[in-house]
């Protein structure tokens, strides 16, 4: 993927928070034991594969501004890869960030467009439909 300007991860590390990562048996919503926590990685070149592969939707979307960077927001938001959801994937300790009008605007907005929208927190997990309305998965 090519970088978009002005799309740098800089200080965010959101994703080394959030996601679980089974390469390196880190458990979603602690901390990677080699996140650098002003942003990077401390084991850049030799990372797993998954992370080299790994690009939040804020770094994909051009039209996601500066505002929606994941860890200004408290969510990150993500093509789920194993299927055709669409994430939105809070800390555990913030389960609600995914309400940030900015947030709930844009997933909203992809329900719209088709999309099956999931808010997800640890195991918490919630249904955003179209018409705004949203309820917790069972």
């Amino acid at each position: 993927m090519l970088d978009i300007p002005g799309k740098a991860c800089g200080p965010c590390y959101f994703c080394c928070k959030v996601l679980e990562i089974e390469e390196m048996k880190k458990k979603a919503g602690t901390l990677c034991a080699h996140c650098a926590l002003t942003g990077g990685c401390g084991v850049y070149d030799t990372r797993p594969e998954v992370c080299r592969d790994y690009y939040c939707q804020w770094k994909e979307d051009r039209g996601l501004p500066a505002t929606m960077r994941p860890d200004r927001v408290g969510t990150l938001l993500m093509d789920d890869p194993d299927s055709d959801e669409y994430h939105a994937v809070c800390d555990p300790e913030k389960p609600f960030s995914w309400r940030n009008p900015l947030v709930f605007r844009h997933l909203v907005a992809e329900a719209k467009a088709g999309r099956m929208v999931v808010a997800k927190a640890g195991l918490r997990a919630w249904r955003i439909y179209a018409d705004g309305h949203w309820q917790e998965s069972a």
